[in-house]
């Protein structure tokens, strides 16, 4: 397998002290597995960047919403490179859907996009995480900046199948119509998009940055906040939160950047 040219990485960024973030909650976390083989069992374009891959695993291994996957590429000299992906799929024990945006000049996503089909296998280990995760045990305020809509993806979805998509409300943030990832699943009375630079023509709000009054009515009583994008985007939206008097030990913050 020759890695191609072009990819994305994410990175966890823990904004609240140890000491003030709460327990995490039982079931506990699931460990890591070892490196194993995913099969691609279907690929979908999301946008005309970024596209689902739909992997088997061939060792099952249940993952809690907001957790992640590594995907391994490695050439026929030996030469490897591996990066991270947000699982968007709700839990499930055989599967995952990873969404991949394709990024100038990286290694895996470009490959990923332009060589991989259904069929193929790709190594991955995981799952990963046990901060940006949430159970469908408590109420949820998701926000997310373009990519960062993934992880949270899978929690609406999660909430949506356990039969409480109440106690979750998504707002995501992007640019344009055509850049909004899950178009046309996301949608719902719990969701919220907000366009920046290009608004659909019947939208209910013109083009703009992210202000709390987008937030506010998604705000739950008692509920943690979890934010995920750019970094300049999860320091607007935390200062948002926090704004509209959510407490700092309830936002939870996950970044994400580029990478060669």
């Amino acid at each position: 397998m020759t890695p191609g040219a072009s990819s994305a990485i994410r990175a966890t960024e823990l904004d609240v002290p140890a000491a003030a973030r709460p327990a995490l909650p039982s079931p506990a976390t699931p460990m890591p597995g070892r490196w194993q083989s995913a099969t691609v069992e279907e690929v979908r374009e999301e946008t005309e960047h970024a596209k689902t891959f739909r992997l088997a695993l061939s060792e099952p291994s249940p993952h809690l919403a907001g957790q992640h996957y590594i995907v391994r590429l490695t050439a026929p000299d030996g030469y490897s490179v591996s990066r991270s992906y947000s699982v968007a799929s709700a839990p499930e024990a055989s599967h995952i859907e990873l969404t991949v945006e394709r990024l100038e000049d990286g290694e895996v996503s470009s490959y990923l996009h332009d060589v991989v089909e259904p069929g193929d296998e790709i190594e991955v280990r995981g799952p990963i995480g046990g901060w940006f995760v949430w159970r469908c045990d408590s109420p949820a305020v998701l926000v997310g900046g373009g990519s960062g809509v993934v992880p949270l993806m899978a929690m609406l979805r999660l909430a949506r199948r356990s039969g409480r998509p109440g106690l979750a409300r998504l707002v995501v943030s992007v640019r344009h119509p055509a850049d909004l990832y899950y178009a046309r699943e996301l949608p719902g009375p719990e969701t919220t998009v907000v366009y920046t630079r290009e608004a659909p023509p019947a939208g209910p709000r013109p083009p703009g940055r992210l202000g709390a009054e987008d937030l506010r009515p998604a705000l739950l009583s008692g509920a943690t906040a979890y934010v995920c994008g750019s970094s300049g985007f999860a320091d607007h939206a935390t200062g948002l939160l926090i704004q509209l008097g959510v407490p700092g030990d309830h936002i939870r913050v996950e970044r994400f950047g580029p990478t060669g």
